[in-house]
Order: C-alpha cells, then structure tokens, then sequence
C-alpha cells in the first residue's frame, strides 16, 4: 500500500488554506465542473433520475460480485487472457512484480490508474530496477515533479502553468516557456519514446462487464490507448467492485461517468478490452492480465453501512463541489483519495482511527449527495464513521473516544432535567460572561478552555441577561393583566 499521512490532515490542511494559488486553482475548478454537472445530468435524455437507476445497478451489481467475477473471469481466460484475484495490495504488487521479472522488463508505461496509486505499485517496480512512466499529462507532471496527485481526474491541478514550465526546462531541457500546446507537445515528445521502448504496459479499469468479458478505459487523452497496445504486455488493475453484469447496463454508468467527471456525453477515448491479440491481429500487447484487487474491500462488502461506498466509481463529482476540498486541496487527505469519497473510504481502507480526522473534517452539507452520479449517500457514511469513533466498534477495531465529550453531555442532561438549577446556573454565567473579551455587537471574542476552539475562529454569542423561561412567564403575566 502507498504512504499513509491520515494522521497530518490538519496540518496539511492548514497549509493548503494559507496557499492562495491553490485556492484559485481550486475554485477555478470547482466553478466550472461543480456547475456544470449538474446542467449535465439535467440534460440526460432520461432526466436526473438516470442517478437513482445507476445507484440500483452498482447495488445489484455489489450483491452478485461472487457471480459476476467468476463470468467475467472465465470470458477473459478464454480469450487468451489471465487473471488474479488479489486479496491485499502487496499481493497485487508482487503479481505484477513477478511478470516484470519473467519478461525482463525494464520500462514500463503507465496509464492513470487511481488503484495503483492506492497499493503503490510504482515505487516496488522502481526498487525492482524497472522505470515506471506515468504516461497521463497530468501524473506526468507530478511525476517528474516528485509529487502525488491531488485531485482523481485531474492530479495536477495545484501546479501553475510557470511551475510546469520551470519543471520542463529543468527536467526535459527544452527552452522555458509557459505557452501550453508547447508545453503539450514537448511531453509528447518526451512520452512517445517511452512508448516504442516500453516492455510492458500498466492501466486502470474504469468498469468491467461481465456479460462481454472486457474491460474499459475511459481518458480524454490516447496515450492510454498506447500503454494497453503497443507494449508486448498489457497488466490491467481493478478494484473488485467495478463491474456490471450487461452491457446496457455498463452504457448507463460510462454515460454518468463522463458527466460527472468532466462535465461530457462521453469520454473522448473510451477502449473496450478483453485480452491479447488473437493471430492476425496487429495491434494489441501478446499478454493481457487482469489484477482484481481487493485490499480491504471484502470489509466493506460485510458491513451494511459501508456497502454503499462500493458503488462509488470514482467520478470525482464529489471533489468538484465539496466546500472543503475547494479550500484545503488534496494532499491534505494522505492518501490516494481525496474530497468526501476519500474521508470515507480512506479510513475504511486504512484505519477509522488512523483517518479519524478525515471523516470529521467535513461539513455534511450534503453537496457530494447531490453531485455524485451513482447517487451515493456520503454523508449518511460519515456519520456513521462519527459514530463509530464516539462509540467504538469491534468489527473496525475502533477503541470509543471522546470520553470528556461524552461526560459533558452526561452533566448537559442532567442539568436540563433540572430546571431550577439549570436557571440558576445560566443567571451565573450572564454574570461571569461580563470578564471575557467582547466583539463586534457585544459577541464573545474568546472562550476560556476547554471552550475555546468554538471562538478561534468566530466570536460567541453572550448569553441573555435573563433565561427564556423567566422572560417568557413575565410576558404571560404582562399578557394576563393587560
């Protein structure tokens, strides 16, 4: 599994709130694909609820993995392909690892694959001597930059142009320049020689069907259509949950796909594959295998209130108007997965504590719900996820926290059932409240501790001079002489 920094999300969010040109980046971002996806799922000839049906789909589909992994296995087999079944990311790796040795390979080029990221394939590859060349322009960018992506479809976009044309200069010697169809054709350039060198290939899977025995790739650039073809092997990695069963029902999902990662009809190379070339064939690699990667996923297909999170496909809808995402950026989450698909799967596939701060960094305003193409409740996950880190949970390992929390709220109903006390306390505070710093209209500018997160970064309303129900029988009495 690649590096896990869960446990620095407030520091490194921190850091992505004080960086302006991430901001803008961001917000450029979120500005043009947040609204726009939701004009484009309007647009569907079957209206937005095409979503609710997708949602259905990847349910039905979650429900019968078993069935439709054997089917989808045995129509690739019997193509000439191989596949195997995963159970951790370290048996992926090793797999994958085991073909390179096999077949000598030195180079390999790599289409984008968020999958890979997540069990960190490149840097085993890369201490086994083979180099690894991310062959999207995005990864490709990150990659000569040393970085990891920020955002699922575009992982770049937290650099500017001039550090991508210092970057080129540095790292391709061409002349600096920040004119983009240069900058475009000098990666071109630099990556059509890794292609004719390449001894094998490495790709993603957006979605499989069962019913045809293939794979797809879905990209708005072809180079990853000559990472799956002209390297004599073809290695495919997919998360076990993305499959179909009918084809049908594979057009309904890559058509909300498109939508809702970039605001499409359709991706503009979408590749069916099923295995090597069969003689006769000129294009195509000599070996096709298939990685069904599970790494953790069999957890949450177990648990019904993590189940759902499996219909996810990774569209990045979520990221694209996530209120926190849009301020705090990617890097921030630790892990391959960012914005609110991260900060629930991300603890689910790492640690709940380890990720805790994930899942409660977000707002629950329900913007990722309303985005996502498969319909997928967020929110509702996340606060499950809250609940399990208050309350503790075998089945997740998760130890309860919050102890001080949870007396405070002990002491705050006992004191409610008490209304005489609970006046006479709240008559003390209108009192005390008088020695804190005040604000703008009298509001509290600090709170002393353990009180005094809620006014690091808002004042606090003071408290009423006289509690509600003593004005409240005053008015009544008012009310009754008059």
């Amino acid at each position: 599994m690649s590096a896990v920094r869960t446990e620095r999300y407030v520091e490194e969010s921190r850091r992505g709130i004080a960086d302006p040109v991430l901001r803008r980046a961001l917000s450029g971002l979120q500005e043009r694909f947040g609204r726009g996806t939701a004009e484009a799922y309007r647009r569907l000839p079957e209206g937005p609820g095409l979503r609710q049906t997708a949602h259905a789909i990847r349910e039905k589909a979650i429900a019968n993995l078993d069935l439709l992994l054997e089917r989808l296995a045995a129509r690739i087999r019997a193509n000439g392909g191989e596949v195997f079944f995963a159970a951790t990311g370290e048996e992926a790796v090793s797999y994958c690892a085991g073909i390179a040795r096999r077949r000598g390979v030195k180079l390999a080029v790599k289409g984008k694959s968020m999958v890979t990221e997540e069990i960190g394939l490149n840097s085993v590859l890369a201490a086994q001597g083979v180099e690894v060349v991310e062959t999207d322009l995005g990864e490709y960018i990150i990659q000569l930059a040393g970085e990891s992506p920020s955002h699922i479809i575009a992982p770049a976009i937290h650099k500017t142009r001039n550090e991508v044309a210092d970057l080129f200069a540095r790292k391709l010697g061409i002349p600096y320049t920040t004119d983009p169809p240069r900058l475009t054709q000098a990666a071109r350039r630099a990556l059509r020689e890794k292609f004719l060198a390449a001894d094998m290939g490495i790709s993603g899977v957006n979605l499989a069907c069962a019913e045809t025995g293939h794979i797809s790739t879905v990209s708005n650039e072809g180079n990853i259509r000559m990472a799956t073809t002209l390297p004599p092997v073809h290695v495919a990695f997919m998360g076990l949950e993305r499959i179909v069963a009918r084809l049908d029902e594979y057009e309904i999902i890559l058509r909300l796909l498109c939508r809702g990662a970039s605001v499409q009809d359709i991706g503009t190379y979408v590749s069916l594959i099923g295995g090597p070339r069969r003689p006769g064939e000129s294009d195509g690699p000599e070996e096709f295998h298939l990685v069904v990667v599970d790494n953790g996923r069999s957890r949450l297909l177990a648990d019904p209130r993590f189940r759902e999170m499996l219909c996810c496909i990774r569209c990045a809808a979520c990221l694209n108007v996530c209120p926190v995402y849009g301020r705090i950026g990617g890097h921030a989450y630790g892990f391959a997965y960012s914005g609110p698909v991260g900060a629930v799967v991300t603890p689910l596939l790492t640690g709940v504590q380890r990720g805790r701060d994930l899942c409660r960094g977000e707002t629950l305003c329900g913007a990722c719900k309303d985005a996502c193409s498969m319909d997928i409740d967020l929110p509702r996950m996340l606060l499950e996820l809250r609940a399990i880190l208050a309350a503790g949970d075998a089945t997740w390992g998760v130890k309860p926290e919050g102890g001080l929390e949870r007396n405070v709220w002990r002491i705050w109903a006992g004191l409610v059932s008490h209304p005489g006390l609970y006046e006479r306390l709240l008559r003390a505070g209108a009192v005390l409240q008088g020695l804190l710093p005040r604000g703008v209209a009298g509001w509290i500018r600090r709170l002393p501790p353990p009180l005094s997160g809620w006014t690091q970064s808002r004042d606090f309303p003071p408290l009423a001079k006289a509690p509600f129900r003593s004005r409240w029988a005053r008015r009544r009495r008012e009310v009754g002489r008059g």
